[in-house]
């Protein structure tokens, strides 16, 4: 079984990033499970004088990413840049080493956004994930009324969010 584990760069509970990566939750064909993380806004700042010794939270959010095969980051562009939530998440694992060599899919429901995904990209490979080019798409759903039913229902987006899915998996099989 293929474990990916889900990140959206948003708290909005009507985000389509995160909307998108529970239809990829449902779309994932057999022996791919996909878990959505909920707990961003749970992480406290970063703060290097408690890294060694991190609070429970933190120890629960490198456990996830250490248990995980591969990432499926769905990012939001906010003033150019990766959201501060996001970027305070993976700055707990730089020291850590737990996204080293994992495989990553970065989503981007925003086709005008071009900004926080290269910056986001940067982060990861200096972290030395591994990000995945054809996983990584721009699954325009931004602007449009799609519930996670209707992302699925969409021929198009459904087969944009399973090609993702499929080309993640196929890199965590090579790994």
């Amino acid at each position: 079984m293929i474990h990916i584990l889900a990140i959206s760069g948003s708290l909005s509970r009507f985000s389509k990033n995160t909307i998108l990566l529970h239809a990829a939750s449902k779309l994932a064909p057999e022996g791919i499970y996909i878990d959505v993380f909920g707990g961003l806004g749970e992480l406290p700042p970063f703060n290097p004088d408690v890294e060694s010794s991190p609070p429970q939270v933190i120890i629960d959010w490198r456990e996830l990413l250490k248990k995980s095969d591969g990432l499926m980051i769905a990012c939001p562009e906010y003033a150019h840049g990766v959201p501060g939530v996001l970027k305070n998440a993976f700055d707990w694992v730089v020291g850590s080493g737990e996204i080293m060599h994992k495989p990553i899919a970065l989503i981007n429901t925003t086709p005008s956004s071009k900004f926080a995904v290269p910056s986001l990209k940067e982060t990861l490979t200096v972290m030395m994930g591994v990000v995945v080019p054809e996983a990584s798409l721009v699954i325009p759903v931004a602007g449009n009324k799609f519930d996670e039913a209707g992302m699925m229902a969409n021929q198009e987006i459904s087969g944009m969010i399973m090609r993702s899915v499929e080309a993640l998996a196929e890199s965590i099989r090579k790994t």
